[in-house]
């Protein structure tokens, strides 16, 4: 009966090549379940270098769209999250201003797509190893395809998000809004995980959360030792500025 109801479910079959794209992120991120992305990675275009190709396409648009949106921003006044900013264009240089944004936008977009390849597929590599030590029987090609498809239109939403977060209230909103969506794009993984692999939620999930743990101690481990090796020095910074401002 199982094998009948199976044979029987619509297969999802994207376009090959660019025009079938946006159906898959939309099927990723509007299906949230562990069949969505069996279907997806069973398609002929689930490998890596698809995978790379689209991070690396919505990060460049992502990065370009954020920074020219920051310097529209900048320029018509919203500089708190900017210090200094402010004083400078009230100093008469508002073009000059946009200009440098502009301009760095568009230089350093191509680099920002880039350095998120190369952390996606480390973050992928990582998740997958963890993963086999559960037992689980996926490959890095078809959770690579899975994840991007998580993150390309998770990414593409958020870089209109960014940029509002300096607008005084408008960023509370965006922010809880960040919040959710992140949350969410976690689950996805989650759910991705277990459809590539083929073992249970505890597997899937601590394939994804073991990772992160690991890092989040490393950095709690080296913000502590540089706390204890700077923190004599910087006290004794304070200290003389206390003794400075003392009459």
């Amino acid at each position: 009966m199982m094998d009948q109801s199976s044979s029987n479910a619509p297969i999802f079959e994207p376009k090959p090549g660019p025009a079938g794209w946006i159906s898959v992120w939309v099927k990723a991120i509007s299906r949230p379940s562990e069949q969505t992305f069996i279907e997806i990675t069973e398609s002929p275009d689930a490998t890596s270098k698809t995978a790379f190709i689209w991070v690396f396409i919505a990060s460049t648009l992502s990065a370009l769209v954020s920074g020219l949106l920051g310097a529209l921003l900048a320029v018509a006044g919203f500089e708190r999250q900017m210090p200094g900013l402010g004083q400078f264009m009230r100093g008469g240089a508002p073009r000059a201003v946009a200009g440098t944004g502009f301009i760095g936008a568009i230089c350093g977009a191509p680099v920002a797509g880039l350095v998120s390849v190369l952390f996606f597929a480390i973050g992928v590599a990582i998740v997958q190893w963890v993963a086999k030590l559960f037992k689980g029987a996926g490959t890095f090609d078809k959770l690579a395809y899975a994840y991007a498809s998580i993150t390309v239109p998770i990414t593409l939403i958020s870089m209109f998000l960014t940029p509002l977060g300096a607008i005084p209230y408008v960023g509370i909103c965006t922010g809880l809004l960040s919040v959710g969506i992140g949350l969410y794009a976690l689950f996805l993984q989650i759910a991705a995980t277990k459809a590539v692999n083929r073992f249970g939620w505890g597997a899937a999930a601590g394939s994804v959360f073991l990772p992160l743990f690991v890092v989040f101690m490393i950095c709690f481990c080296v913000a502590v030792a540089l706390g204890m090796v700077l923190g004599p020095a910087i006290g004794n910074v304070f200290r003389q500025i206390n003794q400075g401002l003392a009459p």
